[in-house]
Protein backbone atom coordinates (compact mmCIF):
# COMPACT_ATOMS: atom_id res chain seq x y z
CA UNK A 1 0.00 0.00 0.00
CA UNK A 2 1.31 3.43 -0.99
CA UNK A 3 0.23 6.60 0.81
CA UNK A 4 -0.65 9.41 -1.62
CA UNK A 5 1.32 12.17 0.11
CA UNK A 6 -0.50 15.39 -0.75
CA UNK A 7 1.54 17.45 1.68
CA UNK A 8 4.89 16.70 0.05
CA UNK A 9 3.55 17.13 -3.49
CA UNK A 10 1.78 20.40 -2.62
CA UNK A 11 5.08 21.85 -1.39
CA UNK A 12 6.78 20.79 -4.64
CA UNK A 13 4.04 22.38 -6.76
CA UNK A 14 4.08 25.62 -4.77
CA UNK A 15 7.88 25.81 -5.05
CA UNK A 16 7.68 25.10 -8.80
CA UNK A 17 5.89 28.41 -9.51
CA UNK A 18 8.28 30.69 -7.58
CA UNK A 19 10.11 31.76 -10.73
CA UNK A 20 6.85 32.60 -12.55
CA UNK A 21 5.54 34.45 -9.49
CA UNK A 22 8.70 36.54 -9.37
CA UNK A 23 8.14 37.65 -12.98
CA UNK A 24 4.35 37.99 -12.89
CA UNK A 25 4.00 39.48 -9.39
CA UNK A 26 0.42 38.18 -9.01
CA UNK A 27 -1.92 39.26 -6.23
CA UNK A 28 -4.58 37.08 -4.55
CA UNK A 29 -7.41 38.75 -2.63
CA UNK A 30 -9.43 36.75 -0.08
CA UNK A 31 -12.73 37.82 1.49
CA UNK A 32 -13.39 36.21 4.88
CA UNK A 33 -16.70 36.72 6.68
CA UNK A 34 -16.90 35.91 10.39
CA UNK A 35 -14.64 33.68 12.47
CA UNK A 36 -15.53 30.14 11.46
CA UNK A 37 -12.53 28.12 12.83
CA UNK A 38 -12.31 25.85 9.75
CA UNK A 39 -12.48 28.83 7.37
CA UNK A 40 -9.82 30.67 9.35
CA UNK A 41 -7.55 27.61 9.18
CA UNK A 42 -8.04 27.29 5.39
CA UNK A 43 -7.31 30.98 4.91
CA UNK A 44 -4.14 30.73 7.03
CA UNK A 45 -2.94 27.87 4.80
CA UNK A 46 -3.66 29.91 1.67
CA UNK A 47 -1.70 32.84 3.09
CA UNK A 48 1.28 30.60 3.93
CA UNK A 49 1.22 29.10 0.42
CA UNK A 50 1.18 32.57 -1.14
CA UNK A 51 4.13 33.65 1.01
CA UNK A 52 6.04 30.49 0.04
CA UNK A 53 5.38 30.91 -3.69
CA UNK A 54 5.89 34.67 -3.86
CA UNK A 55 2.27 35.63 -4.58
CA UNK A 56 1.12 38.84 -2.92
CA UNK A 57 -1.72 38.09 -0.50
CA UNK A 58 -4.36 40.52 0.76
CA UNK A 59 -7.23 39.63 3.09
CA UNK A 60 -10.49 41.47 3.73
CA UNK A 61 -12.24 40.54 6.97
CA UNK A 62 -15.90 41.29 7.63
CA UNK A 63 -18.24 40.55 10.51
CA UNK A 64 -21.16 38.13 10.04
CA UNK A 65 -23.51 41.15 10.03
CA UNK A 66 -22.30 42.18 6.55
CA UNK A 67 -25.17 42.63 4.11
CA UNK A 68 -25.53 41.03 0.69
CA UNK A 69 -25.14 44.48 -0.89
CA UNK A 70 -21.92 45.21 1.00
CA UNK A 71 -20.23 41.95 0.04
CA UNK A 72 -21.27 42.34 -3.63
CA UNK A 73 -19.94 45.91 -3.60
CA UNK A 74 -16.56 44.69 -2.30
CA UNK A 75 -16.42 41.95 -4.97
CA UNK A 76 -17.19 44.50 -7.68
CA UNK A 77 -14.42 46.76 -6.38
CA UNK A 78 -11.88 43.89 -6.46
CA UNK A 79 -13.09 42.77 -9.92
CA UNK A 80 -12.25 46.25 -11.21
CA UNK A 81 -8.92 46.48 -9.37
CA UNK A 82 -6.32 45.69 -12.05
CA UNK A 83 -3.68 44.87 -9.43
CA UNK A 84 -5.78 41.90 -8.19
CA UNK A 85 -5.40 38.72 -10.29
CA UNK A 86 -7.23 36.16 -8.15
CA UNK A 87 -10.29 36.57 -5.94
CA UNK A 88 -11.66 34.10 -3.39
CA UNK A 89 -14.73 34.46 -1.20
CA UNK A 90 -14.21 31.91 1.58
CA UNK A 91 -17.20 29.63 2.10
CA UNK A 92 -19.38 28.99 4.04
CA UNK A 93 -21.07 32.39 4.33
CA UNK A 94 -23.72 33.44 6.88
CA UNK A 95 -27.26 32.17 6.17
CA UNK A 96 -28.59 35.58 5.14
CA UNK A 97 -26.10 35.78 2.24
CA UNK A 98 -27.29 34.10 -0.99
CA UNK A 99 -24.18 32.17 -2.07
CA UNK A 100 -25.05 31.68 -5.79
CA UNK A 101 -25.21 35.48 -6.23
CA UNK A 102 -21.80 35.83 -4.57
CA UNK A 103 -20.22 33.14 -6.77
CA UNK A 104 -21.76 34.71 -9.88
CA UNK A 105 -20.44 38.15 -8.88
CA UNK A 106 -16.77 37.12 -9.03
CA UNK A 107 -15.50 37.76 -12.55
CA UNK A 108 -14.58 34.44 -14.26
CA UNK A 109 -11.08 35.73 -15.10
CA UNK A 110 -10.25 36.07 -11.37
CA UNK A 111 -12.26 33.07 -10.13
CA UNK A 112 -9.34 30.96 -8.87
CA UNK A 113 -11.71 28.80 -6.80
CA UNK A 114 -13.19 27.68 -10.13
CA UNK A 115 -16.80 27.97 -8.93
CA UNK A 116 -18.21 30.37 -11.55
CA UNK A 117 -20.63 28.77 -14.04
CA UNK A 118 -18.43 29.98 -16.92
CA UNK A 119 -15.36 28.08 -15.63
CA UNK A 120 -17.41 25.01 -14.66
CA UNK A 121 -19.08 25.03 -18.10
CA UNK A 122 -15.77 25.14 -19.97
CA UNK A 123 -14.65 22.00 -18.15
CA UNK A 124 -17.43 20.05 -19.85
CA UNK A 125 -15.79 20.57 -23.26
CA UNK A 126 -12.46 18.76 -22.82
CA UNK A 127 -9.33 18.72 -20.62
CA UNK A 128 -7.87 21.50 -22.81
CA UNK A 129 -10.61 23.83 -21.54
CA UNK A 130 -9.99 23.14 -17.85
CA UNK A 131 -8.43 26.59 -17.49
CA UNK A 132 -9.60 27.41 -13.96
CA UNK A 133 -11.18 24.21 -12.61
CA UNK A 134 -12.34 23.91 -8.99
CA UNK A 135 -9.29 23.63 -6.78
CA UNK A 136 -10.01 20.34 -4.98
CA UNK A 137 -10.71 18.34 -8.17
CA UNK A 138 -7.62 19.87 -9.80
CA UNK A 139 -5.58 18.86 -6.75
CA UNK A 140 -6.90 15.28 -6.98
CA UNK A 141 -5.97 15.00 -10.67
CA UNK A 142 -2.47 16.39 -9.97
CA UNK A 143 -2.02 13.85 -7.16
CA UNK A 144 -3.05 10.87 -9.33
CA UNK A 145 -0.82 12.12 -12.17
CA UNK A 146 2.17 12.49 -9.85
CA UNK A 147 1.91 8.85 -8.77
CA UNK A 148 1.45 7.74 -12.41
CA UNK A 149 -1.97 6.28 -11.66
CA UNK A 150 -3.76 5.71 -14.99
CA UNK A 151 -7.32 7.02 -15.26
CA UNK A 152 -8.25 6.04 -18.82
CA UNK A 153 -10.48 2.96 -18.92
CA UNK A 154 -10.73 2.75 -15.13
CA UNK A 155 -13.94 2.33 -13.17
CA UNK A 156 -14.16 5.52 -11.10
CA UNK A 157 -16.79 5.85 -8.37
CA UNK A 158 -17.37 9.29 -6.86
CA UNK A 159 -19.35 9.46 -3.61
CA UNK A 160 -20.81 12.96 -3.22
CA UNK A 161 -22.31 15.25 -5.86
CA UNK A 162 -21.56 18.76 -4.63
CA UNK A 163 -20.78 21.56 -7.07
CA UNK A 164 -17.42 22.04 -5.35
CA UNK A 165 -16.04 18.47 -5.54
CA UNK A 166 -18.36 15.65 -6.61
CA UNK A 167 -19.75 16.98 -9.91
CA UNK A 168 -16.55 18.60 -11.21
CA UNK A 169 -14.27 15.65 -10.33
CA UNK A 170 -16.76 13.32 -12.08
CA UNK A 171 -16.46 15.48 -15.21
CA UNK A 172 -12.66 15.66 -15.02
CA UNK A 173 -12.51 11.86 -14.76
CA UNK A 174 -14.83 11.56 -17.77
CA UNK A 175 -12.57 13.97 -19.66
CA UNK A 176 -9.76 11.48 -19.03
CA UNK A 177 -11.81 8.58 -20.42
CA UNK A 178 -12.75 6.86 -17.18
CA UNK A 179 -16.12 5.14 -16.73
CA UNK A 180 -17.69 7.23 -13.98
CA UNK A 181 -20.45 6.48 -11.46
CA UNK A 182 -21.52 9.37 -9.22
CA UNK A 183 -23.24 8.37 -5.97
CA UNK A 184 -24.96 10.56 -3.37
CA UNK A 185 -27.32 10.51 -0.39
CA UNK A 186 -30.18 9.07 -2.47
CA UNK A 187 -28.11 6.25 -4.01
CA UNK A 188 -29.56 2.83 -3.17
CA UNK A 189 -27.07 0.18 -2.05
CA UNK A 190 -23.94 2.35 -2.04
CA UNK A 191 -21.62 -0.60 -1.50
CA UNK A 192 -22.79 -2.27 -4.74
CA UNK A 193 -21.20 0.71 -6.54
CA UNK A 194 -18.12 1.23 -4.35
CA UNK A 195 -17.12 -2.46 -4.62
CA UNK A 196 -16.70 -2.01 -8.39
CA UNK A 197 -14.37 0.97 -8.10
CA UNK A 198 -10.81 0.88 -9.37
CA UNK A 199 -10.55 4.48 -8.13
CA UNK A 200 -12.86 5.57 -5.29
CA UNK A 201 -13.22 9.31 -4.55
CA UNK A 202 -15.23 10.14 -1.43
CA UNK A 203 -16.37 13.70 -0.61
CA UNK A 204 -19.32 13.61 1.77
CA UNK A 205 -18.27 14.72 5.26
CA UNK A 206 -19.33 11.63 7.20
CA UNK A 207 -16.85 9.75 9.39
CA UNK A 208 -16.34 6.04 8.51
CA UNK A 209 -18.85 6.16 5.65
CA UNK A 210 -16.64 3.78 3.63
CA UNK A 211 -15.66 0.56 5.40
CA UNK A 212 -13.34 -2.25 4.30
CA UNK A 213 -16.21 -4.52 3.20
CA UNK A 214 -17.28 -1.82 0.68
CA UNK A 215 -14.10 -1.89 -1.42
CA UNK A 216 -12.23 -4.45 -3.50
CA UNK A 217 -8.59 -5.44 -3.09
CA UNK A 218 -6.18 -3.08 -4.82
CA UNK A 219 -8.58 -0.12 -4.89
CA UNK A 220 -7.15 3.43 -5.12
CA UNK A 221 -8.85 5.61 -2.48
CA UNK A 222 -9.01 9.42 -2.50
CA UNK A 223 -10.61 10.64 0.74
CA UNK A 224 -11.75 14.27 0.50
CA UNK A 225 -13.71 14.20 3.78
CA UNK A 226 -12.71 16.39 6.69
CA UNK A 227 -14.36 15.50 9.99
CA UNK A 228 -13.52 15.42 13.68
CA UNK A 229 -14.01 12.12 15.50
CA UNK A 230 -15.19 11.64 19.09
CA UNK A 231 -11.65 12.32 20.33
CA UNK A 232 -11.47 15.59 18.37
CA UNK A 233 -8.95 14.21 15.85
CA UNK A 234 -9.22 15.06 12.16
CA UNK A 235 -10.41 12.18 10.03
CA UNK A 236 -11.89 11.58 6.60
CA UNK A 237 -14.93 9.73 5.26
CA UNK A 238 -13.04 6.42 4.98
CA UNK A 239 -12.25 3.94 7.75
CA UNK A 240 -8.54 4.42 7.09
CA UNK A 241 -7.00 1.72 9.37
CA UNK A 242 -9.06 -1.06 7.76
CA UNK A 243 -9.57 0.20 4.19
CA UNK A 244 -5.83 0.90 3.85
CA UNK A 245 -5.17 -2.86 4.31
CA UNK A 246 -7.02 -3.54 1.03
CA UNK A 247 -6.01 -0.42 -0.92
CA UNK A 248 -3.06 -0.16 -3.30
CA UNK A 249 -2.97 3.64 -2.86
CA UNK A 250 -4.78 5.82 -0.32
CA UNK A 251 -4.76 9.47 0.81
CA UNK A 252 -4.32 10.18 4.51
CA UNK A 253 -6.44 12.74 6.40
CA UNK A 254 -4.91 15.15 7.15
CA UNK A 255 -2.05 15.43 4.65
CA UNK A 256 -3.77 14.18 1.52
CA UNK A 257 -6.27 16.19 -0.50
CA UNK A 258 -6.33 19.27 1.79
CA UNK A 259 -2.81 20.53 0.96
CA UNK A 260 -3.41 19.70 -2.72
CA UNK A 261 -6.44 22.02 -2.75
CA UNK A 262 -4.24 24.87 -1.51
CA UNK A 263 -1.55 24.06 -4.11
CA UNK A 264 -4.20 24.03 -6.86
CA UNK A 265 -5.34 27.52 -5.78
CA UNK A 266 -1.76 28.72 -6.22
CA UNK A 267 -1.58 27.10 -9.70
CA UNK A 268 -4.92 28.68 -10.62
CA UNK A 269 -3.73 32.11 -9.45
CA UNK A 270 -0.65 31.85 -11.67
CA UNK A 271 -2.79 30.60 -14.58
CA UNK A 272 -5.32 33.43 -14.13
CA UNK A 273 -2.53 36.02 -14.10
CA UNK A 274 -1.00 34.59 -17.28
CA UNK A 275 -4.36 34.63 -19.05
CA UNK A 276 -5.07 38.22 -17.97
CA UNK A 277 -1.72 39.25 -19.47
CA UNK A 278 -2.19 37.11 -22.61
CA UNK A 279 0.85 34.96 -21.82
Amino acid sequence: MTILDGKALSEQLIDSVKEKAEKLKPKLAVILVGENPASMAYVRNKKKACERSGIEYVEYNFSTSITQEEILKKIDELNKDETVNGLIVQLPLPDHIYVPDVIRAVTPEKDVDGFHAYNIGKMFLSPEFEDLPPATPLGIVKLLDHYNIPIQGKEVVVVGHSNIVGKPISMMMLNRNATVTTCHIYTKDLSAHTKRADILIVAVGKENLITADMVKDGVIVVDVGMNRNSKGKLCGDVDYPNVSKKASYITPVPGGVGPMTVAALILNTIRATERQRNI
